[in-house]
């Protein structure tokens, strides 16, 4: 399940609770188009936000409703614990995979990380994800980090930030963690605006935030990528060149992506957890034009 589009949408809220039926319906375009895995209660489904019992359900809604396509679950949390816990949930659930991130309020050393890592593995019945992802976790992986790591038993892909835009870069970037790597440990690239960079670098896998609402776009992207075709591929991205930079402006894509779905009428707004907030004034005026110029829906 570690290749392809692997698409993570919102988890919608409305009136301080999960919005279900608005979820089940963003887990539904993800299913007609055919995405390759779904990747739920990442950091765009909100997962620091919600309780254990808010993602014991939106795990069960998730394959309850995902039909063939396997899913991948969320089970980061501040301390052991926990993440042990909603690893049962996940798996009680019928998750395909999980995901992890070394979330933590202290700063982490690499040791506790990879002890963090260490238990978990060892006690799952599914494979796991490696979540790198320091604008939220403000924990930098090295590359030899990484390379401890996947010889744990279950580790089957690493979930990378973006890679340089330099296409030589990129590809230096990436064999640079191959080489630290089993085989059978893929390695996906997220950051929505170095997608195509990460996929013509040899990059597996698409974590991606846009291919949760918008997964027909994400999936011609990856599918060009993954042919062999780098410039139809940059072509592509370039194409969404302001929604990257929406993405840049407001912090990152969870604002912008919010905010579309509300446009959209996806889902209804407020839909973040307070107390965030989708785009607001001149710039969600600008998302609105930009959705119907880009003819997304």
């Amino acid at each position: 399940m570690f290749v392809g589009l692997s698409a993570f949408p919102l988890t919608p809220m409305y009136d301080d609770s999960v919005d279900e039926k608005a979820f089940i319906g963003l887990i539904q375009r993800l299913v007609n188009a055919e995405v390759d895995s779904i990747g739920v209660l990442g950091s765009t489904g909100n997962y620091a936000y919600l309780t254990r019992e808010e993602r014991k359900r939106v795990a069960q809604i998730s394959v309850q409703h995902a039909k063939e396509i396997p899913v991948m679950v969320g089970i980061s949390a501040l301390n052991l614990r926990d993440v042990l816990l909603n690893a049962e949930d996940a798996q009680t659930a019928g998750a395909s995979a999980v995901l992890l991130a070394p979330m933590s309020y202290q700063q982490l050393t690499e040791n506790e990380v990879y002890k963090l890592y260490e238990v978990v593995t060892s006690t799952l019945s599914v494979p796991l994800c490696v979540y790198d992802n320091p604008g939220t976790t403000h924990f930098n992986f090295s590359d030899e980090l990484h390379g401890r790591i996947a010889q744990l038993p279950n580790v089957r892909s690493i979930k990378i930030p973006g890679v340089p835009t330099e296409p030589q870069a990129a590809l230096d970037r990436v064999n640079r963690l191959r080489a630290l790597i089993p085989d059978h440990v893929t390695i996906g690239i997220s950051g929505d605006a170095c997608a195509a960079y990460g996929l013509n670098a040899g990059c597996e896998v698409w974590y991606s935030v846009i291919g949760g609402l918008y997964p027909e776009v994400a999936k011609t992207l990856t599918k060009t990528a993954r042919e062999g075709d780098k410039q139809e591929a940059l072509r592509l991205s370039r194409i969404l060149t302001p929604m990257w930079e929406l993405f840049h402006r407001n912090g990152g894509s969870l604002r912008v992506v919010a905010a579309a779905a509300e446009i959209q009428n996806l889902v209804k707004p407020p839909c973040l957890p307070l107390p965030l907030r989708a785009l607001e004034g001149k710039e969600r005026t600008e998302l609105a034009s930009l959705l119907s110029s880009l003819e997304l829906s």
